[in-house]
């Protein structure tokens, strides 16, 4: 019984085998859409490299190009600020050009000068230039001054500060010097006015008045004479506010201060 079942089965199978294949096997009645063909392009393993090279040659020839600007921009930004510098220490009211050339002479002199000195040649030439920058462009070298005193003291702070005092032992020097040559100056002025006056007195002679000294004394004393007054004047003017003030005050005192009832005893 269970062998004519399962030959059953397979004669079954059998028959749909055959009908659909008879099926496929016949042409259809309506035209058929032609099949898509899609194209995979595959690249072969030398492309692939190549593709990698130069992707990574791309990315160098990028990354060096953003540098090379970045370096650029950084260089004209200095050289901003560079001029922007120039021109702020430079006075606007002094010409360079007849100044700068005067200080070159006047430094290139003293290489001349001190041409067969060692010494000389160290030091005459860089005191020729800065007596000459202050002479001929002084408002400029006082900004250079000042801009370098700035940069000592922001990057070099100890270093200024011994700068600052040996500049105010220099200008303490420079003082002494100058009121002991002011000593000397009038002490050998009033020797030689004390030996004029015995020659006047032996001889009779008016030296005073042939050297012009007279009118010279006169000139001082008119010039001193003139300050005392403009200090006195001053004085004056000053002593006549403060008088007017209090007289102010007072005043508005006695204006503030209520009256006092009258007793009557």
């Amino acid at each position: 019984m269970l062998r004519v079942l399962a030959s059953r089965r397979a004669f079954v199978c059998a028959a749909v085998a055959v009908g659909v294949q008879g099926a496929r096997d016949k042409l259809p009645i309506y035209p058929t859409p032609d099949p898509e063909v899609l194209l995979v392009e595959t690249p072969s393993e030398l492309e692939k490299q190549i593709g990698i090279a130069r992707q990574a040659a791309t990315t160098t020839y990028l990354d060096a190009h953003a540098r090379v600007q970045a370096v650029i921009s950084r260089w004209i930004g200095v050289e901003q600020a560079v001029e922007s510098r120039v021109k702020s220490l430079i006075a606007p009211d002094e010409p360079l050009t007849p100044g700068i050339l005067y200080v070159g002479v006047a430094t290139l002199t003293g290489s001349v000068l001190a041409r067969n000195r060692l010494f000389w040649r160290i030091t005459l030439p860089p005191a020729l230039l800065v007596l000459s920058l202050n002479h001929f462009l002084p408002k400029t070298t006082h900004n250079v001054s000042t801009y370098f005193s700035e940069l000592e003291d922001k990057h070099f702070p100890a270093f200024a500060e011994k700068h600052e005092i040996a500049k105010a032992h220099s200008a303490m020097t420079w003082d002494r010097v100058k009121d002991a040559t002011q000593n000397g100056r009038e002490t050998f002025s009033n020797g030689v006015a004390d030996v004029v006056g015995r020659v006047e007195e032996a001889t009779g002679l008016k030296l005073r008045e042939t050297l012009g000294w007279r009118s010279r004394a006169g000139d001082a004393g008119e010039a001193q004479a003139a300050k005392l007054a403009g200090a006195a004047a001053q004085a004056s003017e000053t002593a006549q506010a403060v008088v007017e003030t209090q007289v102010e005050k007072v005043a508005d005192a006695v204006e503030a201060k209520p009256a006092q009832p009258k007793r009557l005893v």
